[in-house]
């Protein structure tokens, strides 16, 4: 009874400790998800008052707000470009290595940016505008060549499969239309050479006929008697109506 009871339990130590693992990933998945809402949502706000910024604020505001905002939508599509390939070519893992290294100096880079528009000393930031658009012109040349690199591999996959598929529907095509095709003269001929082995062996084989017994058809200087078809054995063709027969009293 001990031993039950120990199992019992130890079952209820078993459920309860699966239903406290699945509530706690339940609750980590959904705090992913509004992690990943609430950073979609803070980017959105960010690049639509960089866009204001952009052409509402003339001199250095103006130019720091497009700086950031080249250098953030270069590196958001390099981003979703090799995460997408990633997913179906395992060979760009390398690949996302060096954009993850790439990726600190862009988060860097804009993190200075981001210091420079509370900057009070317009001079100041005039005079490191240079600097800074060659460090923005590197990281996103950088970020294109690894973003058309991952693209153009992509589209040459796609165009080397559809040339095979191409290849493998000709072969097919060409099988499903190879049937037979005899000339209709040797089928006239062949038609022709049976009808004719058929009436000689027909006329080989009357003579013998006549000599041994009365053929059953009538003499040649009797006439056939004519008579009237049965309409009940008549046969009838689809396009017919079937024969009237009349009732007699």
């Amino acid at each position: 009874m001990e031993a039950v009871a120990a199992i019992f339990g130890l079952l209820f130590l078993l459920l309860v400790a699966a239903g406290v693992f699945v509530t706690v990933k339940a609750v980590k998945a959904a705090k992913r998800g509004v992690d990943r809402g609430v950073a979609q949502a803070r980017r959105t706000v960010e690049d639509t008052t960089l866009r204001a910024r952009q052409f509402t604020q003339p001199g250095v505001a103006g130019e720091l707000a497009q700086l950031r905002l080249s250098l953030r939508t270069s590196m958001r599509a390099t981003q979703d470009a090799l995460h997408t390939g990633a997913e179906r070519d395992t060979s760009l893992t390398e690949a996302l290595g060096l954009f993850e290294r790439l990726s600190a100096h862009g988060h860097e880079l804009d993190d200075e940016l981001k210091r420079l528009e509370r900057e009070p000393d317009k001079a100041s930031i005039t005079a490191r505008l240079p600097e800074l658009r060659e460090r923005l012109e590197r990281i996103t040349h950088s970020a294109e060549s690894l973003r058309w690199a991952a693209r153009d591999r992509a589209r040459q996959f796609a165009d080397d499969d559809l040339a095979a598929l191409g290849e493998q529907i000709d072969m097919e095509a060409g099988a499903l239309r190879h049937w037979s095709k005899e000339p209709l003269e040797d089928r006239i001929e062949a038609s022709g050479s049976a009808s004719a082995a058929a009436g000689a062996g027909a006329s080989g084989a009357a003579p013998e006929g006549a000599a041994g017994r009365k053929p059953w058809g009538p003499a040649e200087d009797e006439k056939p008697a004519i008579t009237a078809r049965d309409p009940r054995t008549q046969p009838t063709y689809a396009w017919q109506k079937a024969p009237r027969t009349e009732r007699t009293t």
